[in-house]
């Protein structure tokens, strides 16, 4: 980790506490919260867990992580995606207790890959891909959230799987719900849509969040309904656990099960648990720094230290595993957020409104939330990037199609793994037709072939290099020049003195130019290498 990167460093502290970003962060805080606290409680349900556990979960991963991490922008907390590993882990092991250690192991893996420097592996994801997922993202939000605001709430608020936990699908969720709508719901999301598109228009106005008058004007106008026969019913609104005195609240933490510790299975759990929880992190940290405005670059490995220590946290308090989720963090982005201190606010907004205010936030419509992320869904897959995409040419846009529709059928982790398979064949495909260059000279009645290798020659190229040289006619003279390579991949060479030593059978006359018998991979100085590492 660099000097400069340390969470103990002056300037760092101290720009986190420049009038000009808490003005941005503060407002961006409260947006988060809102929409981070049903995710908590839906996914804590979704997961066999108990609510609280989603909460504590939520607060870890805004105060914890946020402080050890050097991204700016991403906001942590209880994953959809880890929801079907969690609660079948519950079952396998037993016990919730038992389960918790495995998350405490989890966090410890996380925590040595990062000073191993595994964050790295998020550098290899191709941006097609990653910018197919932040579209799906937002097209899932868009699916995903249209129930609830129209007033339909069977399934828990944060289900992002194409198959829910209710026998349902997304489509037929949404079909459902055209026909079980609630008037109450689509005044309110209604309504807050057109206030979070046409609010931050009027600069006066716009001193006030846009999301926060939404929520305003979702409570006002609950309140409103109740008089009516329009009324919105429980399972419509924001619900957290209510605690009366501090032996409650004490009694609500769950502590792991240590005894456990030489048990196999919860060996299985916490490694399952870290490697999925790992690529999502890396997954979200990728997306998070294209959509920053001023397009900072996060340090992947402190970003892994990060989230082990919250997941080592999380676990001994009793919550679920964590990750850098792509939901909040968009929601951040989108709100204006500049640092990480939005992230930290949020969780303290979640403990607090648990601790003191349970009761007004259980008088939020999850209509008006589901507003929110709607205009947050659309901010992420505009039409704007699909022209884009489309202008970058086939090797671009299929790949990034194919991530979006993958990931809308499954999940985060299998559409992003189908996605980077059509984004290799796109590679390998690119790779076969651009291994060198090469030219043709006519001198009397033979061809002289100059085949200039580029600077790095891959196995990738192998098998491109071997039809060419196939190809070339008999009675030819081939120069294979190799002055510009600074590396050859040893099966390359092993082809091309092959092709040398043989081609002689068909009267061709092979002559190599600066071509080592072997090649060492370039070093890097010692400035970009701890870049890499940090």
């Amino acid at each position: 980790m660099q000097r400069g990167d340390s969470i103990f460093s002056r300037l760092e502290v101290k720009k986190y506490i420049l009038k000009k970003n808490l003005k941005r962060d503060l407002p961006s805080s409260i947006v988060v919260f809102l929409v981070a606290l049903p995710l908590c409680l839906g996914i804590a349900l979704a997961s066999g867990a108990p609510l609280f556990a989603g909460l504590v979960t939520g607060v870890v991963g805004g105060i914890v992580v946020a402080s050890f991490s050097g991204s700016q922008l991403s906001v942590s907390g209880p994953a959809a995606g880890l929801t079907a590993i969690v609660l079948g882990a519950i079952g396998q092991l037993g016990s919730y207790q038992t389960f918790l250690l495995a998350v405490v192991l989890a966090g410890g893996m996380q925590l040595i890959l990062g000073f191993l420097k595994g964050g790295t592996i998020g550098n290899y994801f191709p941006s097609s891909v990653i910018e197919g997922m932040l579209a799906a993202i937002g097209l899932t939000l868009i699916l995903k959230q249209l129930p609830h605001a129209l007033g339909v709430d069977s399934d828990f608020f944060g289900d992002e799987s194409f198959f829910q936990a209710d026998h349902n699908n997304t489509f037929s969720a949404i079909q459902n719900a055209l026909s079980h709508f609630t008037l109450a719901a689509i005044v309110i999301s209604g309504l807050s849509i057109l206030i979070l598109i046409f609010w931050p228009k009027f600069k006066k106005l716009s001193v006030v969040p846009a999301p926060l008058v939404v929520v305003v004007l979702g409570v006002g106008l609950s309140i409103a309904f109740q008089s009516t026969g329009f009324a919105l019913s429980a399972k419509q609104m924001v619900e957290i656990p209510v605690v009366n005195g501090w032996s409650e609240f004490t009694g609500l933490f769950t502590a792991p099960d240590f005894s456990e510790i030489l048990n196999g299975k919860v060996w299985i759990v916490a490694v399952t648990i870290a490697v999925v929880a790992s690529l999502e992190t890396l997954l979200s940290i990728e997306a998070v720094d294209k959509i920053d405005p001023i397009k900072r670059v996060s340090p992947t490995n402190r970003e892994l230290v990060a989230q082990g220590v919250g997941n080592m946290a999380s676990g001994m308090l009793g919550g679920l595993p964590l990750t850098s989720v792509i939901v909040r963090s968009s929601a951040n982005v989108n709100a204006g957020g500049r640092t990480k201190m939005s992230a930290i606010f949020h969780g303290v907004w979640l403990l607090l409104s648990f601790l003191l205010i349970p009761g007004v936030i259980n008088m939020i419509p999850l209509a008006c939330l589901a507003a929110i992320l709607l205009v947050t869904g659309y901010k992420l897959t505009r039409v704007a990037l699909f022209k884009h995409m489309f202008h970058k040419g086939w090797d671009q846009f299929v790949p990034f199609v194919i991530t979006i529709i993958a990931v809308l059928l499954t999940d985060l982790l299998k559409g992003v793994a189908i996605g980077m398979l059509f984004s290799v064949f796109y590679l390998l495909r690119t790779n076969m037709r651009n291994p060198y260059f090469y030219k043709i000279q006519e001198e009397g009645d033979k061809k002289n072939i100059r085949i200039k290798l580029a600077e790095e020659v891959s196995f990738l190229n192998k098998a491109a290099i071997q039809v060419v040289l196939n190809k070339i006619p008999r009675e030819t003279n081939v120069i294979i020049d190799g002055t510009n390579s600074r590396y050859i991949d040893p099966d390359v060479l092993e082809t091309i003195f092959n092709y040398k030593h043989n081609a002689y059978t068909k009267g061709i006359i092979v002559i190599l130019e600066n071509i080592k018998t072997q090649y060492t991979v370039p070093k890097l100085n010692n400035k970009v290498i701890e870049e890499i590492n940090n």
